[in-house]
């Protein structure tokens, strides 16, 4: 969705009026240009160090590669995009791609950085491999540095003209889908919340706050929002609420279930006998249910702040 930004008013047109933003080779040798080889370069470094003496085994080390992999590949798309000019025919809407991009590259490359390390580069043996991987671990961050730049850069100001998701509301958005996926992964097991009906209520909460803010961040992507029966901006402040009420419910219950010993929960780590180990490539049942907890609130935040920011966004149709 084609936006201005004043102040903390937004101002859309329909998507037939999108500008186009013509390319230029010398777009490599600008600022932002620069920092997307900056990009490319430490994520091929990262997966081709770790890719050299295959130290990516088990799930934490496919993911990481995988988010090496993937943030290398779109970020070389983008530059040949941008380089051929070729930014029309782009199926997806080029003021909203870039960005919304960046933010997840951020994200992923940020937990690479702290996933690998912890669950994989500590249980190494010192020599070739565990070196290679703490160099992989340094252009990681690296990298995420450089994401984190872009969306700093390129995000929504007073007086641009300028997408949705460059607004602070649309990068909440990428972080609260992102956020969701991690609980996803963590609760992937169902005896976790199986047969009690208040946790199984959080995972509802979890699953439908995530299709609802992927579903906005669809709509501006491809440039369909006024697809919808409602108008958008309604969307967003009744999304933003709901999400509130929501994860707020699911951050009373799942501690009080999971923790609690009067419904049935573990209240210390110790008291789980698979957490007395530390074994590579496994996290424990009380460690996950944690760490659940700690993403719920961090995503209770965001939602939060996301209502605070919707609510005074104004949104006018030229």
């Amino acid at each position: 969705m084609p936006v201005t930004v004043t102040r903390t008013t937004i101002t859309t047109t329909s998507s037939s009026a999108s500008p186009t933003v013509l390319g230029s080779p010398r777009s490599l040798y600008q600022p932002l240009g620069l920092l997307r080889l900056l990009q490319l370069l430490s994520t091929c470094v990262a997966f081709s160090l770790v890719a050299s003496v295959d130290a990516y085994v088990g799930f934490s080390g496919n993911w990481c590669m995988f988010a090496w992999c993937f943030c290398f590949a779109v970020t070389f798309i983008i530059i040949v995009v941008e380089l051929g000019g070729l930014q029309a025919r782009f199926p997806l809407s080029w003021r909203n791609f870039p960005i919304t991009y960046a933010c997840y590259a951020a994200l992923f490359c940020l937990s690479a950085s702290i996933i690998y390390p912890t669950t994989y580069v500590q249980f190494l043996s010192h020599g070739r491999t565990r070196d290679h991987a703490i160099a992989a671990t340094a252009f990681s961050c690296i990298a995420c540095v450089a994401y984190a730049t872009e969306v700093a850069w390129t995000r929504a100001r007073p007086g641009e003209i300028t997408g949705y998701m460059a607004t602070v509301p649309g990068l909440l958005k990428v972080v609260e889908t992102f956020v969701a996926c991690i609980i996803f992964a963590f609760i992937s097991d169902a005896y976790l919340y199986k047969n009690k009906p208040a946790l199984e209520w959080c995972v509802a909460v979890y699953a439908i706050c995530f299709i609802l803010a992927a579903v906005a961040i669809l709509l501006n992507l491809f440039d369909c929002t006024n697809a919808l029966p409602i108008p958008f901006p309604s969307f967003l402040s009744g999304l933003a609420l709901l999400s509130v009420l929501f994860y707020a419910s699911a951050m009373v219950l799942w501690p009080l279930y999971q923790f609690d010993e009067r419904y049935g929960g573990v209240p210390e780590r110790r008291r789980d006998a698979g957490c007395r180990s530390s074994h590579i490539q496994y996290v424990c049942d009380w460690d996950r249910r944690l760490a659940v907890a700690i993403l719920t609130a961090i995503n209770l935040l965001a939602y939060v702040a996301d209502l605070v920011y919707s609510a005074r966004l104004v949104f006018v149709r030229v």
